[in-house]
């Protein structure tokens, strides 16, 4: 049974850090796609970050270029994504996500595996 674990939420001020850790289980993600995606209150479930399956290959949405980095250890068949300088709009359920291909793909029906989300709060 694969279970993907996130942690690491929070309520941040605006101009804050946090870091948010995906831990997987029941297979290993090396060589396959791993990512985040978030949602916030009545919107749509948004790509954030992912890393491909090919190493060093890893792509943001418009929004969080430079304030966000997607990393992963295959060791430990995880995935983190560091938040900095966070926004209020950054407000959102962040979800990790994997899918069996090594390609990214940006829409949540290409991926196969999801987390129960964590909630990432910035106020202003």
């Amino acid at each position: 049974q694969v279970q993907l674990v996130e942690s690491g939420g929070g309520l941040v001020q605006a101009g804050g850090s946090l870091r948010l850790s995906c831990a997987a289980s029941g297979r290993t993600f090396s060589g396959y796609a791993m990512g985040w995606f978030r949602q916030a209150p009545g919107k749509e479930r948004e790509f954030v970050a992912a890393s491909s399956g090919n190493p060093g290959r890893t792509y943001y949405t418009d929004s969080v270029k430079g304030r966000f980095t997607i990393s992963r250890d295959n060791a430990k068949n995880t995935v983190y994504l560091q938040m900095n300088s966070l926004k209020p709009e950054d407000t959102a359920v962040y979800y990790c996500t994997a899918r069996t291909s090594a390609v990214v793909l940006t829409h949540p029906r290409e991926y196969n595996y999801w987390g129960q989300g964590t909630q990432v709060t910035v106020s202003s």
